[in-house]
């Protein structure tokens, strides 16, 4: 739907407005909601638990000494979002206020909202409303539940989404991601966002990544399976596994562009006609993508993806039924694929008497974080919240040096964090802890840069430095970042152990092109 003049004449409306959040904040949603055809607010009634989609909800605080205190949030819909508003300053300070006796009173009597917009105390101002939803979340009734969507609202400027579905309210992150949950006013006429805020609004369990993903996952694993009963008689388990692994890294890397686009799946099309000239074409393919250079069969160069999972190229033969399965699998859309769903269930594909139970045994992703957010990310982002304080205390003094030493001095410790899962399986605790240290390392970076700073390179420290952090990859240029080095596991399944190393790195990949492009990748791709 294109956006209508009068939608687009609000727009500008709500972008001239300043000061006023008690007075703008109702009015702009409840326009927003009408033009976007979102259910609109009802009335609170005099019974609290009736008000599940009202403004200025009421909660209470319970302390720890007994004590409560009153809370009311902006606007709040159960099962879905807290809303917390605030209204920001166009401008330094109000025009006029310094010449009193010249103006009108109503001109003098000016508002000029919590802070400047594009400033670090504005900046200030946004997180803090952040948490104070997060405050709410934890302050409602144990029967709501947490809403699995936080929406800061600076009215006229931007909305800021953060989502956490694993229903324990502890890990609110940018939704859909860094580079996109910020949405300005004019992002508002955009199609898309407006869908998205729809479904905040009314489904917004279908916008859990996780949904999509398992379903994808589950269509590529039952295919895969098909493959491996067919080839788990002739050939070793590990053989089988490692062989898949590599076409689900090829069909992959396909996807998220390190290889020529549509090369992999043009090539398996042509193969399914001529089923012998299958293992030398993979063969020939797989060699080079594990030093580099031009292919023949993709007519394309060819990035150096080195690691140990191409220094073996073997490929095993297929017949041209199963060549078909692994060409439907590759036109999917693998950037949808969970990793840490996949390992399981390939894992369970090449294991016989489970194979009636395929998929029974995964751990969904919101019960992995349910551990993994407690275990590890709670104490380092206390850590890191304990930082933050010490960086705004030293701004506030003007000691901006030291408060980018502070910075980089915790990205440091990110980057030296170990985390050991004593029954690794296929990987899936280790790679949600990977993707979550990610998230939080992406804040750290982003204060960093807020503060005129870059990460710190390893070549910059001596060798006592160097040794207790983990070690940093050539291919990152040398500079501290968490990565797949940081995580161990124990396990006594070799096939497993082949799956749980590329789950990690399917992650990694995954995460660095997220947020960087695939510039963010250098070569070699993958690391032994």
């Amino acid at each position: 739907m294109v956006p209508s003049d009068d939608f687009r004449a609000f727009i500008e409306k709500a972008k001239a407005s300043g000061g006023a959040e008690m007075a703008n904040c109702q009015p702009f949603i409840e326009r927003l909601c009408r033009f976007l055809s979102l259910p609109e607010p009802d009335l609170a009634t005099e019974h609290n638990h009736r008000n599940d989609y009202v403004y200025e909800r009421r909660i209470e605080f319970k302390h720890p000494d007994g004590t409560t205190s009153p809370g009311r949030i902006d606007l709040y819909k159960r099962g879905h979002f807290i809303l917390e508003a605030k209204q920001s300053a166009k401008r330094a300070k109000p025009a006029a206020a310094h010449q009193p006796g010249l103006f009108p009173e109503d001109m003098i009597q000016t508002k000029a909202g919590q802070a400047k917009r594009g400033t670090r105390t504005w900046d200030k101002v946004m997180i803090a409303a952040k948490k104070q939803a997060e405050d709410y979340a934890r302050a409602l009734p144990v029967d709501h539940g947490y809403p699995p969507f936080i929406l800061v609202l600076d009215i006229g400027n931007v909305l800021e989404v953060y989502a956490d579905f694993s229903g324990q309210g502890k890990n609110y992150a940018h939704f859909p991601d860094r580079q996109s949950y910020r949405l300005t006013m004019d992002d508002l006429l955009e199609m898309d966002i407006q869908k998205r805020l729809l479904a905040i609004w009314k489904d917004p369990q279908s916008l859990d990544p996780s949904r999509k993903s398992a379903v994808v996952t589950r269509d590529i694993a039952d295919r895969l399976a098909k493959i491996a009963r067919r080839l788990e008689g002739r050939y070793k388990p590990q053989d089988v596994a490692e062989f898949l692994m590599r076409c689900v890294f090829t069909m992959f890397a396909e996807d998220v562009k390190l290889l020529p686009e549509d090369s992999f799946k043009n090539l398996l099309g042509d193969l399914v006609k001529r089923p012998r000239d299958f293992v030398p074409a993979l063969e020939d393919l797989w060699e080079k993508m594990d030093k580099g250079g031009y292919d023949r069969g993709l007519g394309a160069t060819i990035k150096r993806f080195n690691g140990a999972l191409f220094r073996n190229a073997t490929a095993l033969p297929l017949e041209a039924d199963d060549i078909n399965e692994i060409w439907i699998a590759a036109k999917r859309d693998w950037q949808d694929v969970e990793p840490s769903i996949f390992g399981t269930l390939v894992e369970q594909a090449l294991v016989s008497r489970e194979r009636s139970q395929l998929g029974a045994h995964f751990t969904p992703r919101s019960y992995v974080e349910r551990l993994v957010i407690p275990t590890i990310i709670e104490p380092l982002r206390a850590d890191w919240d304990a930082v933050s304080a010490l960086i705004n205390d030293l701004l506030e003094e003007g000691k901006k040096v030291e408060a980018l030493r502070a910075a980089k001095t915790f990205h440091r410790q990110l980057c030296s964090v170990r985390v050991l899962d004593p029954a690794c399986g296929t990987g899936n605790f280790l790679y949600v802890a990977l993707e979550l240290m990610k998230r939080l390392e992406g804040e750290v970076l982003e204060t960093i840069a807020s503060l005129g700073g870059r990460p710190d390179r390893y070549n910059e420290y001596p060798e006592e430095v160097k040794g207790r952090a983990s070690r940093v990859l050539l291919k990152a240029d040398g500079v501290f970042t968490v990565d797949p080095h940081q995580f161990y596991g124990l396990e006594l399944n070799p096939r497993a152990a082949t799956i749980a190393d590329l789950v990690l790195w399917i992650g990694y990949l995954k995460w660095q092109i997220k947020t960087g492009g695939t510039d963010a990748v250098k070569e070699p791709v993958l690391d032994a």
